[in-house]
């Protein structure tokens, strides 16, 4: 009997072409030459019938069919991965070093009860935790994933879905009794908002409501501005001094120990999702695909 999937090297050399950019690129990282994953994408796509990539001297795209068969084989190389992750996790011990980076707001609130489990179970796992709001490059600062807020773009990296977290408006009593409770979307311009600076555009975020069933991007202005840490703002509205939008998961418990309190909750109801990226399962080692596990649903 033939082997089925005996051009299985193929694909794999296709996916590192497309991962690393270039042919040079993934030959070194595959230990190879590039004329030998030429040859392999070449072969692929005779078996294909199909041209998966537009090559050019200086650099390489995806035909319309490329991009159908990488997400396709990807996901392939992805349940592979998790059987393998399932079969060692049966077997010996894990061990080795998992690299992960977080946002502040998931590495602080979110994500500490989701590792004890991880940890508890696998002692000889090394965990390397960064905690920032600058999205790290996976591949060049030798990171095995990071958690990401809102929709991403096509990257090359796998994306897989968290939760959809709620947003809440909240300030303190304290603030509330000071200035007034504001009745509208339009009275939040008579009060003093606290906005984050976004890392990547350097321009304030902006504030996300339903309207009449509609969903609204309201733009905060005022003349105190958070960046770096968006926990500031909420250590800023629980002293009295504003009012700032954050998850629900952040400030559930100061809500219902009254150190804050929810404005506008009938313009509520908007969500941001947070997800688990890495790169493809190949790339990773078996205890990074078992954190990958136990951390999504």
């Amino acid at each position: 009997m033939s082997r089925r999937f005996d051009y299985l090297g193929d694909v794999e050399a296709f996916l590192a072409v497309v991962e690393q950019g270039s042919f040079t690129a993934a030959a070194t990282a595959l230990s190879t030459t590039a004329s030998v994953l030429s040859r392999a994408v070449v072969r692929l796509e005779t078996r294909l019938g199909q041209q998966l990539m537009r090559r050019t001297t200086r650099r390489i795209g995806l035909t319309e069919e490329g991009r159908r068969y990488l997400e396709q084989a990807r996901h392939a190389f992805g349940l592979l991965g998790d059987a393998e992750a399932q079969a060692q996790s049966q077997g010996a011990a894990l061990s080795g070093r998992v690299r992960i980076s977080a946002p502040t707001t998931y590495g602080h609130h979110r994500l500490p009860p989701l590792l004890l489990p991880f940890i508890e179970r696998h002692p000889g796992v090394r965990l390397e935790l960064n905690i920032t709001n600058r999205n790290v490059d996976l591949v060049a600062e030798g990171f095995d994933m990071a958690i990401r807020l809102g929709h991403l773009p096509d990257s090359g990296l796998v994306a897989r879905k968290l939760e959809d977290a709620r947003l809440r408006l909240v300030a303190a009593p304290d603030y509330l009794r000071r200035s007034g409770e504001p009745r509208s979307l339009q009275d939040l311009t008579l009060h003093r908002c606290l906005p984050f600076v976004m890392p990547r555009t350097g321009r304030l975020g902006p504030w996300s409501f339903l309207v009449a069933g509609e969903e609204v991007e309201w733009q905060p202005t005022s003349t105190i501005e958070v960046s770096d840490d968006v926990l500031g703002a909420v250590s800023l509205a629980e002293q009295g001094i504003g009012v700032c939008q954050t998850y629900d998961f952040i400030v559930r418990e100061r809500l219902d120990s009254g150190r804050l309190a929810e404005v506008l909750p009938e313009l509520g109801g908007r969500t941001r999702p947070f997800s688990l990226v890495y790169a493809p399962h190949r790339h990773q080692s078996a205890a990074a695909r078992a954190l990958i596990e136990a951390l999504t649903p």
